[in-house]
């Protein structure tokens, strides 16, 4: 590790990790292989469904990155689309019963790999580190009405 490496820089280094290790272990798992794109769909997806709006403003994503990645995993058959039950305009989008199979094969894959990054980094260490990311951070942005001195 270089001393020049910042908090972002190694932040993205760990989430890498991770990704790659679930598309492995999933891989292991016969399961069809998806992009970060659609991963991030699952990790946002709430039970009971949402719009490709409101799940892109999850994601932090574009409407239509959010929409091709839905799309895309629809054609899967691991999201399908429903009419909104308070909206005849809006349609909401959730798991198959394939989809949540996955998701929780995901879930479980996960647990596994914090467990080794457990064994690896130490159980103290990761315990730290899982207190330090729950941890609130305040906003991301300062606020600037606090630092406008009042007319």
């Amino acid at each position: 590790m270089t001393p020049d490496r910042n908090l972002p820089q190694l932040l993205a280094d760990g989430k890498h990790w991770f990704d790659t290790a679930l598309a492995a272990a999933m891989a292991d798992a016969g399961e069809r292989p998806i992009t970060l794109g659609q991963q991030n769909v699952f990790a946002h997806m709430p039970p009971d469904g949402t719009t490709v709006s409101d799940l892109a403003r999850r994601m932090n994503v574009a409407r239509q990155s959010a929409h091709q990645a839905v799309h895309a995993l629809i054609g899967m058959g691991l999201l399908e689309q429903i009419p909104d039950p308070a909206s005849a305009r809006r349609r909401t989008i959730v798991m198959t019963a394939e989809g949540r199979r996955v998701h929780r094969l995901a879930r479980t894959l996960i647990a596994r790999l914090e467990d080794e990054l457990g064994r690896r980094l130490g159980p103290s260490s990761l315990t730290t580190l899982r207190r330090i990311l729950e941890s609130p951070w305040g906003p991301a942005a300062p606020d600037t009405d606090a630092a406008t001195p009042p007319p």
